[in-house]
């Protein structure tokens, strides 16, 4: 056997990137937390989720929240299992009705077929001088 050799799933970058998006866009906390390794992270500043128990929650607590979520992608660079990706995100505070936008960047790493970390690193003030 070959200590070396490297997984043989090749993760549909792409299609997994879209499914996280649909996921949030539904606000399906089980959807987006089956697409993760049982360690996957998702890390958002100021927070940590571990394993798919914890993401699910997370995107549950969302949801208790925000409704109404619109995500744009506007790009995705991919270099061997790592993905970066630009999207523009909306969604509507449920208690207050106002809405919110946030320019979005991720970096994703993928393991197996799944994504194994999740890091957003959110812009929510230069979007309101762009509407």
């Amino acid at each position: 056997m070959n200590v070396l050799a490297q997984s043989s799933i090749k993760p549909d970058i792409p299609a997994i990137i879209q499914q996280a998006k649909e996921a949030w866009v539904n606000l399906d906390g089980n959807a987006l937390a089956k697409l993760f390794t049982p360690d996957g992270e998702l890390i958002v500043p100021g927070h940590r989720w571990q394993g798919q128990a914890e993401i699910s929650e997370a995107v549950s607590s969302v949801a208790q929240q925000s409704q109404d979520i619109k995500i744009d992608i506007e790009r995705i660079m991919i270099c061997g299992e790592q993905a970066v990706i630009e999207w523009h995100y909306q969604e509507t505070e449920k208690t207050t009705h106002h809405r919110k936008t946030t320019d979005d960047a991720i970096v994703v790493d993928f393991r197996d077929g799944h994504i194994s970390r999740w890091r957003e690193y959110f812009d929510t003030e230069t979007p309101l001088s762009n509407q």
